[in-house]
């Protein structure tokens, strides 16, 4: 992974954050995009981003050919649950890997689950997404979205060799679309998009990023 950034790279926690302030807003109010429920929680966290993600979102949208969508499965995430997701895959990976030391741990972890003080979904800038037809059929993209690295053997990764023909030519023309909308990739995650957060900032060159921690309002 010497040529892939993770979000434990100590380069993204020192990442300064400019907090803007832009509020949360659901994507399901918006026509254009389709939103997944397999990821739904109880609050429809999962269905907001930051007002300008959404906007970007919809530039990704224009830049697909017809008859395409995109179909947007997490965005916002609660700390807490970031937390938990994080602990889960820790101690999965410890199991398998009992003589390695906690900085191992959490390097691996983070190439499926972000450490929570840098989470991308954390801060609403980030969504996790795939293409669909108007009737709302998923395009084949090589893997399931979430998938981890040990159950794809590696396919997750954007760049991954080892899927079809087909899946490659949906990554690469979601990955046009998706930078029209100034969105970076996670490169070992090929659903994983991000505006505005520590990531973008730093594979970008921004001088801070957009968006801190957020909090849905009266939450």
């Amino acid at each position: 992974m010497t040529d892939i950034i993770l979000l434990s790279d100590r380069r993204v926690a020192a990442t300064p954050v400019a907090e803007n302030g832009e509020p949360l807003v659901d994507a399901r109010r918006t026509a254009a995009l389709r939103v997944d429920a397999r990821k739904a929680d109880d609050d429809g966290s999962y269905a907001h981003v930051r007002s300008d993600v959404l906007r970007r979102l919809l530039l990704a949208q224009g830049a697909l050919p017809g008859g395409l969508r995109l179909l947007v499965v997490e965005g916002f995430r609660p700390p807490a649950l970031q937390r938990d997701y994080f602990d889960a895959y820790t101690a999965t990976l410890r199991a398998a890997h009992p003589d390695a030391p906690p900085s191992r741990i959490r390097e691996l972890a983070s190439a499926y689950i972000s450490p929570p003080e840098v989470a991308p979904h954390v801060s609403g800038g980030a969504v996790d997404l795939t293409l669909c037809t108007e009737d709302g059929e998923e395009l084949p993209l090589g893997t399931d979205v979430n998938a981890t690295p040990e159950e794809s053997e590696g396919g997750c990764r954007t760049a991954a060799a080892n899927i079809g023909a087909e899946a490659r030519a949906n990554r690469e023309l979601m990955c046009r679309a998706m930078t029209v909308g100034g969105f970076v990739n996670y490169p070992t995650e090929w659903w994983h998009w991000s505006y505005g957060d520590r990531y973008w900032a730093l594979v970008t060159g921004a001088d801070a990023a957009k968006y801190g921690p957020a909090a849905r309002s009266g939450s």
